[in-house]
C-alpha cells in the first residue's frame, strides 16, 4: 500500500522514542486508505514468557496505533486520550519477528473517536486486535506545560513509499 506522509517520533515513548534504550523506536506512516502503519519488531527485553512478547507491550502498541490513526488526517495537533482499550489476543505475539501494525479510525464526532488497530506476522496472520476510544482533548488539559513538538521532535526522513499489507487470514 502507498506511504503519503509520515509522522514524528518522540524522544522518550516506549514505542515511538527515539532515544528510550527499550522502545521500539516504530516509525508510523499515513497510508493512502486513510490509515496508520508500522513496521516493527519487539526485542527479547520486550517478553512475557521466552518466545512471546509480554501482553501489556502489545496492548501498548495497539494502544499508540489509535493515537497515531488520529493524525493521519493531516495534523499533529490533534490530541487525545484513552478512555478504553479491548484488546484480543489472537495468537501469541513473537520478539525477534518483523510485525506489521495498522489503525485506522472508524468512529469520529468533535469530542471522541473510535478506531480499531491490528497487529500482523510477516505472512499477514492477525495476531492481535483492539477497539480504542479516545476523547480528543488540548494538550493543556493532558499534560500542564507541554509543548508536543519538544517532546515529539524527530522526523525520521527515509523514502519509504509503499508498506506490504494483505487483509488479515
Amino acid at each position: 500500500m502507498k506511504v503519503v506522509g509520515k509522522q514524528r517520533n518522540s524522544r522518550m515513548c516506549v514505542i515511538c522514542g527515539m532515544d528510550n534504550p527499550i522502545g521500539l523506536k516504530a516509525q508510523f506512516y499515513n497510508m493512502e486508505d486513510g490509515s496508520v502503519m508500522t513496521p516493527f519488531q519487539y526485542g527479547e527485553n520486550h517478553q512475557g514468557f521466552p518466545g512471546r512478547v509480554h501482553g501489556g507491550m502489545v496492548a501498548s502498541m495497539l494502544d499508540e496505533l489509535g493515537f497515531r490513526a488520529l493524525w493521519t488526517k493531516g495534523s499533529e495537533e490533534i490530541f487525545g486520550v484513552t478512555m478504553t482499550l479491548e484488546v484480543k489476543y489472537r495468537k501469541p505475539v513473537p520478539y525477534n519477528e518483523p510485525l506489521t501494525g495498522r489503525g485506522v479510525v472508524e468512529k469520529e464526532t468533535s469530542k471522541f473517536v473510535t478506531v480499531r488497530t491490528e497487529i500482523f506476522d510477516r505472512d499477514g496472520v492477525l495476531l492481535a486486535e483492539a477497539e480504542v476510544k479516545y476523547i480528543k482533548l488540548a494538550i493543556g488539559k493532558i499534560v500542564e506545560a507541554a509543548e508536543p513538538h519538544e517532546e515529539m521532535c524527530y522526523l525520521c526522513e527515509d523514502n519509504v513509499k509503499e508498506l506490504p499489507y494483505r487483509e488479515a487470514h
